[in-house]
C-alpha cells in the first residue's frame, strides 16, 4: 500500500509536464505540508454531459455543483480557482506495471547502469513523466538479487521519498531465483526487500527452473508479511498457470498476474477455460497494450475481451518506458486506453476504467469518483467527450491530493486559411504563421 505523506514539493519538470506548487499548504515544523487550501475547479465537463464546479479541500472532493454555484472555500472565500472550461474531468489514471529501475535507459551505451544515483535519477524522471500524463500513482517492479543486490530497490525507494506530495510510488520486489541452492539467497533478499520498504511481493516464475516452487515461495513470503502479490508471467503454459491459480486463489490482499500475453496464443477453448479459472480465483490480470516489457520479439497482449467476459478484473499498464524492451515506450495510460479501444474493441468507458478505477483497485488504492467525499485524484483533459479525449488529448491538468501538480499544454498553429475561416473551424494559436 502507498505510504507517502505530502511534503513541500520541489519545482521540477519532465517532457512537457511541470509540477506546480498550486494550492499547497504551509510546511509544518517537520517540513511536511498540511492540508492544501481549498481549490475550485470551475466549469468542468463530466462524462455524463453535465458542466460543474468541483470544490476540493483536505485532499478530497468537498462538493460538486452546477457551474457557478460553488464558492472557493464554502462559507469562506479563500483558496484558488482553476478554469476548466473546455476540459473533461475524470478520475486520475494509475500505473500498475512500471519498471522504474530500467526506465529511460535505451539510449545508453551497453546495459542499463545499476549505479544507485543512475537508478534514482531514471526512476524519478520516469515517475514525473508519467505524472504529466496523468498517473498520480505508480507501481514499479524492481529487480533484487544478482549483481544489483538491493541497490536498485534502495534507489527507487529514495525516489519515492523525493516524490512525496507529487505522486505515489510503490515498489514490487522481483527476485530472479527462489528455488534450489541458488534460490536461497534470493529468498533471503526478498525478505530483506520487504523490510526495506517494498510493499508488494513479485517476480517472474517463468525464469526459475521450478516455476511452481517459485510461486509457492512468493505466496509464503506474502502471507508472512500480509503483502499483495504481483507476478510477471507470459502465461503461455495453461497447465502451469492452472497450478499458479490454484495456489493463489483466495489469497488476501490479492494476486495480480501480468502481462499474460501468452493467453492470446492459446487455443480458443483452452483460453476460455483458463479465463474461467482466473475469475473463480479472483486473480487480476494487468495487460500491456503498448507492448511487453520482456523479450522484444513478444508483443502479444492478453485477450482483454475474453477475460472481461469471464469476469476477470483487467487493468492496463504501460510496461517498458524507453528501455531496451521498448525503446519508444511512452508510459502514457491514455495511450494504453486508446489501444484497448482501437485495437481490441473495448468501449472508451471500459478502456479508461482499465487504466483508472481497475488500475487503482489492483494497487489497493481507494476508489475515485467525481463526487463529494472521494479522494481528489483527478485528470482534466482538453475535450468534451471521452472518445475524443482518448483520441487526441494533449492538454492535461493533473490533480493529486487536491493540488494541481502537473500541467501539459499543447498549442496547434496553422497558416492562415480562408477555407477554415469560411467554415468556422476551431483554431488555436498565439499568432499567425507566415
Amino acid at each position: 500500500m502507498p505510504d507517502s505523506q505530502p511534503q513541500q514539493p520541489h519545482s521540477s519538470s519532465s517532457s512537457g509536464s511541470s509540477s506546480s506548487s498550486g494550492s499547497s499548504g504551509s510546511p509544518g515544523p517537520s517540513g511536511q505540508v498540511g492540508d492544501p487550501a481549498a481549490l475550485l475547479l470551475c466549469g468542468a465537463r463530466l462524462t455524463d454531459g453535465r458542466t460543474v464546479d468541483v470544490r476540493l479541500g483536505g485532499g478530497r472532493i468537498e462538493a460538486v455543483g452546477t457551474a457557478g454555484s460553488l464558492a472557493v472555500g464554502g462559507t469562506r472565500d479563500c483558496g484558488m480557482r482553476v478554469d476548466l472550461s473546455g476540459y473533461l474531468l475524470l478520475p486520475a489514471p494509475a500505473e500498475p506495471h512500471a519498471h522504474g529501475d530500467t526506465a529511460l535507459s535505451a539510449e545508453g551505451d551497453g546495459p542499463a547502469s545499476y549505479e544507485p544515483q543512475d537508478v534514482q535519477r531514471r526512476a524519478t524522471e520516469a515517475a514525473l513523466l508519467q505524472l504529466g500524463h496523468g498517473a498520480t500513482a505508480l507501481r514499479a517492479h524492481v529487480r533484487v538479487g544478482d549483481v544489483q543486490g538491493l541497490g536498485a530497490l534502495a534507489a527507487v525507494l529514495q525516489a519515492r521519498r523525493s516524490l512525496r506530495g507529487l505522486t505515489e510510488l510503490t515498489a514490487v520486489a522481483m527476485p530472479r531465483l527462489l528455488t534450489g541452492v541458488a534460490g536461497a539467497d534470493g529468498l533471503a533478499m526478498l525478505r530483506d526487500a520487504l523490510k526495506m520498504g517494498a510493499s508488494v511481493v513479485g517476480g517472474c516464475p517463468d525464469l526459475d527452473p521450478d516455476p511452481t516452487g517459485y510461486v509457492e515461495a512468493v505466496l509464503e513470503v506474502a502471507s508472512e508479511h500480509g503483502c499483495p502479490v504481483d507476478l510477471h508471467t507470459d502465461a503461455a503454459d495453461p497447465a502451469r498457470l492452472a497450478r499458479i491459480v490454484a495456489m493463489a486463489g483466495g489469497l488476501r490482499p490479492g494476486v495480480t498476474l501480468g502481462p499474460c500475453g501468452g493467453l492470446g496464443r492459446l487455443p480458443a477453448e483452452t483460453g476460455r477455460r483458463t479465463a474461467d479459472q482466473l475469475a473463480a480465483a479472483g486473480v487480476t490480470v494487468v495487460c500491456l497494450p503498448q507492448g511487453g516489457c520482456g523479450a522484444t520479439d513478444r508483443r502479444d497482449t492478453a485477450p482483454v475481451r475474453l477475460l472481461r467476459a469471464a469476469g476477470v478484473r483487467v487493468a492496463a499498464g504501460s510496461g517498458a518506458l524507453r528501455d531496451i524492451s521498448n525503446p519508444v515506450g511512452r508510459g502514457d495510460p491514455l495511450e494504453a486506453a486508446y489501444l484497448l479501444s482501437s485495437r481490441y474493441g473495448l468501449r472508451p468507458e471500459e478502456s479508461y476504467d482499465a487504466v483508472s478505477s481497475s488500475a487503482r483497485a489492483v494497487m489497493g488504492l481507494p476508489e475515485v469518483r467525481v463526487e463529494a467525499g472521494f479522494p481528489a485524484e483527478l485528470l482534466a483533459l482538453r475535450g468534451d467527450r471521452l472518445a475524443g479525449a482518448l483520441s487526441l488529448a494533449y492538454s492535461r491538468i493533473v490533480v493529486h491530493r487536491g493540488r494541481v501538480v502537473a500541467r501539459t499544454s499543447a498549442v496547434r498553429e496553422y497558416c492562415n486559411s480562408a477555407a477554415a475561416a469560411e467554415l468556422g473551424l476551431p483554431r488555436q494559436g498565439r499568432g499567425e504563421l507566415s
